[in-house]
């Protein structure tokens, strides 16, 4: 028979390790990333930098983000967000692109969004269409900054290397792979449809982590009311 003192101990490690479960998942959505994050080689696609405000007491108000110099994409468009203004800045090639029988002498170097503002709990997505993309790296990565109400600034410029050991601030970095290797999501290189953003694309691991500490506290729960209950009815 188990004893009230046994069935709250069971009761506060199953809870304990549910808390733990749910704060890694909250950790694991808080970076900034590009999804989807695989693209074609060579092709175009749309992508939306995903920004999770992750401080409770400030908001967010300017996110920028950086193009790989080593790596110049010539088309590059950015669907409006409704609240915030977005500035593109553009940097002179060092070795100029030759597209669709034009040469580029410059391209786009860096996005920046603000005067709109994400709350604390919240996030807010913005997508870029960009291509076509480079054929001659399996990546991009693009380094990240975001400015905090406070005055905070957050740099997302880390390698993340091949995802084993992940830094503190990685940068979001965009998979590419050879054409017909994986599907893609296909863009129009100046879209201007404006939509507001969705979460209909949250982060996969974080949920899941996040729904497995629910049931496993859930459960916790049940099975020391249910031992609590059987030991009250044999005394």
């Amino acid at each position: 028979m188990s004893s009230p003192i046994t069935v709250r101990r069971l009761t506060g490690i199953a809870s304990l390790a549910a808390l733990s479960l749910v704060g890694l998942a909250t950790a694991a959505s808080a970076h900034v990333t590009v999804n989807p994050g695989t693209a074609e080689q060579g092709g175009f696609s749309k992508v939306s930098f995903r920004v999770p405000n992750e401080r409770p007491d400030a908001g967010t108000v300017k996110v920028q983000v950086d193009l790989p110099a080593d790596h110049p994409i010539a088309f590059v468009s950015v669907r409006p967000v409704p609240g915030w203004t977005v500035k593109v800045d553009k940097a002179k090639l060092k070795t100029p692109l030759k597209m669709e029988g034009s040469t580029l002498t410059e391209a786009v170097s860096r996005i920046t969004w603000s005067g709109g503002k994400i709350e604390a709990g919240q996030f807010e997505e913005f997508d870029v269409s960009l291509g076509p993309l480079p054929t001659d790296t399996d990546r991009l990565m693009f380094k990240a900054e975001q400015t905090y109400s406070g005055g905070e600034v957050v740099k997302w410029d880390q390698d993340p290397g091949n995802g084993q050991n992940e830094p503190e601030h990685p940068a979001p970095t965009l998979k590419l792979t050879p054409k017909g290797a994986v599907p893609t999501v296909a863009a129009a290189a100046h879209s201007t449809t404006v939509r507001p953003a969705s979460a209909d694309s949250d982060d996969g691991t974080a949920r899941t982590l996040g729904w497995t500490g629910i049931g496993v506290g859930v459960a916790g729960l049940a099975l020391g009311g249910f031992g609590l209950a059987r030991g009250r009815s044999r005394s």
